[in-house]
């Protein structure tokens, strides 16, 4: 016996009004459960809407171009008495969720918790603690693996600090600055622009609605996988349960399993006036509330870099000051040094080998002493932006009370499969060790949700890539020349300027270079450095080499597009192998 339903969309979370841009099925079409019915655009992404059962379609009620929602009807169908019975519950099942299930089984059993688990006001399987991208890595991929997951958030959104306050606002901005300093520079090819005349406000509103279209996309992500969010501070009471203080009063939420990925905070130098709006840290320079004339970046790292790079586009005067001997101190010196002398040029001072000793609030500003070898006079500044580092909050979440192992840095030590030394609590990213960087942190969420399914992995990524957005951007992967010479590694160094390079000459920043490093009796790649313009995405290439084991061979007879900056890798390949023609290479 047949019936005829009506097939609706599902919960497609937070979204409204999304156009359908493809359709899948005809009348008269037989489709089995979980066909794909129609694929809508969603601001997160493409997504394809299955069928709850089985059936024959009988009228399409939509067409491309159309916009639906939650509950619109998408068609009808003639489906068998069996299937129409369970009909109802699944065309409110979400689509993604449909979509991700895992068709594989896993490969181990689970661990089982501890001991018992007591009364509380909500329990999951998995609870994650922290929804940076670590966590909501975490709590997605346990989800889709037939987990109950609560994801318990600090701020009123999900994405964490990177996404808020980090990775992502930092990048918009960076962009802007790009604009900005490109316009400039056409001048010298013919190419004149009037000043740049930069609204704040709209400039402050753009940035916002970036951040604002990711959260919301990973809102409707979370809703769509059931993975319940509780907004508010916990701390662990028990090593099964956490206590969130949220918006509604006290919540004990208990667990079989957790996974930790409450990140890191700003690292604090004592005795610095910090109640004097005009000392900021990373958090509050992307606020962007207004641009100082001159502006003092302690800390001449990563993220004070990239910060100076914005300030300085938009017109402030900037000085950086840095205790080590070269800016970004883990990256090798030579990839260091072209961006060392473009900014040169352009801030009022860089000071090495150098430190601030004390800053005095005046009416005028901030006044600050130095010392150090070649040490200022005390300077007044306008502004000045904290940028010495980060510190985990593994002393912040009550992880000692319950008995987790926290070392003297507040990093939780982790074995091969990101567990603590309870081994049904798991540890992910900038609080389970260095480096403190997204990218580590969503492959570690992965592979602690697997493994709390079931799954047989552990850590097994050779390298993890570092870039600095700054301009130009600079990109290291594997070793780096310095740890190979600690190691005692018997290696080659081969270096492409990239001033033979067509495509950065024609982009008028030959300034850049190409670095690989390799085993001198292997020819295996070791390690990579680039700096230049778009070096974070050509650092993708190397890393995969790595991970493959290729040789310079392999990278020297890989026929790379012309003209690109890409090339620079394929040269660099063929000067260690004394293959390359664009180059006059001396005989040895």
């Amino acid at each position: 016996m047949t019936q005829v339903v009506e097939i609706k969309i599902p919960d497609i979370g937070d979204f409204k009004d999304v156009p359908v841009i493809e359709v899948l099925v005809a009348p008269g079409d037989k489709v089995e459960k979980e066909t794909s019915l129609i694929t809508l655009e969603t601001e997160k992404a493409s997504l394809e809407v299955p069928s709850p059962q089985a059936g024959v379609v009988q009228d399409i009620k939509v067409k491309v171009g159309d916009k639906v929602s939650e509950g619109t009807v998408i068609l009808t169908l003639a489906a068998t008495e069996q299937s129409t019975q369970t009909a109802h519950t699944q065309t409110t099942t979400s689509a993604a969720a449909e979509k991700n299930a895992p068709s594989a089984p896993v490969a181990a059993t689970p661990a089982a918790p501890t001991q018992p688990v007591g009364p509380s006001d909500m329990h999951a399987d998995v609870v994650v603690l922290g929804a940076g991208p670590g966590g909501y890595t975490a709590a997605f991929r346990a989800a889709d693996l037939g987990k109950k997951v609560i994801l318990i958030e600090r701020y009123p959104t999900l994405g964490g600090v990177c996404l808020n306050v980090g990775c992502i606002p930092s990048k918009a901005l960076l962009h802007a600055a790009k604009v900005i300093t490109d316009a400039d520079e056409a001048a010298a090819h013919g190419i004149v622009f009037s000043k740049a005349q930069v609204d704040l406000d709209k400039l402050r509103g753009w940035k916002e609605s970036v951040i604002t279209k990711l959260t919301k996309g990973l809102k409707a992500l979370a809703k769509q996988r059931k993975v319940e969010v509780v907004h508010g501070n916990g701390k662990f009471v028990t090593d099964h349960s956490i206590q969130v203080e949220t918006a509604e009063g006290s919540k004990t939420i208990s667990f079989e399993h957790c996974i930790i990925a409450a990140g890191s905070s700003v690292t604090r130098i004592p005795g610095f006036p910090y109640d004097d709006p005009r000392l900021i840290d990373s958090t509050g320079a992307l606020a962007l509330s207004d641009v100082p004339q001159r502006m003092l970046i302690i800390g001449g790292g990563i993220i004070g870099l990239e910060m100076a790079t914005v300030y300085s586009a938009l017109g402030s005067k900037i000085s950086v000051v840095e205790w080590m001997d070269q800016l970004i101190p883990g990256a090798d010196p030579d990839l260091v040094k072209p961006l060392h002398r473009r900014i040169g040029k352009r801030y009022e001072a860089i000071y090495l080998k150098t430190k601030v000793t004390q800053i005095e609030a005046v009416e005028a500003g901030l006044t600050v002493t130095f010392e150090g070898d070649k040490a200022p006079q005390p300077q007044t500044y306008d502004r000045i932006l904290l940028a010495v580092g980060r510190r985990p909050n593994g002393r912040e979440i009550g992880a000692e009370a319950i008995g987790i192992q926290i070392n003297e840095r507040g990093f939780i030590p982790v074995d091969q499969q990101m567990r603590t030394n309870l081994p049904h609590i798991f540890a992910i990213g900038d609080i389970a060790g260095e480096p403190m960087l997204a990218h580590k942190a969503t492959y570690e969420g992965k592979l602690a949700a697997e493994v709390i399914a079931g799954h047989k992995v552990a850590f097994d990524a050779r390298t993890i890539p570092s870039v600095a957005y700054t301009d130009p951007e600079i990109a290291w992967m594997g070793l780096t020349e310095k740890e190979a010479i600690k190691q005692g590694i018997d290696f080659e160094k081969a270096v492409f300027p990239w001033a033979a390079s067509g495509r950065a000459i024609s982009m008028a920043r030959e300034e850049g270079l190409t670095q690989l490093l390799l085993d001198k009796t292997t020819r295996r790649i070791l390690g990579a450095g680039m700096t230049g313009i778009n070096a974070g995405e050509l650092i993708a290439e190397t890393v995969l080499a790595l991970e493959m084991g290729a040789d310079m061979q392999d990278l020297s007879l890989t026929i790379h597009p012309h003209p690109t900056l890409s090339e620079t890798v394929l040269f660099a390949a063929e000067m260690a192998e004394g293959t390359i023609t664009d180059l006059f290479l001396p005989k040895k």
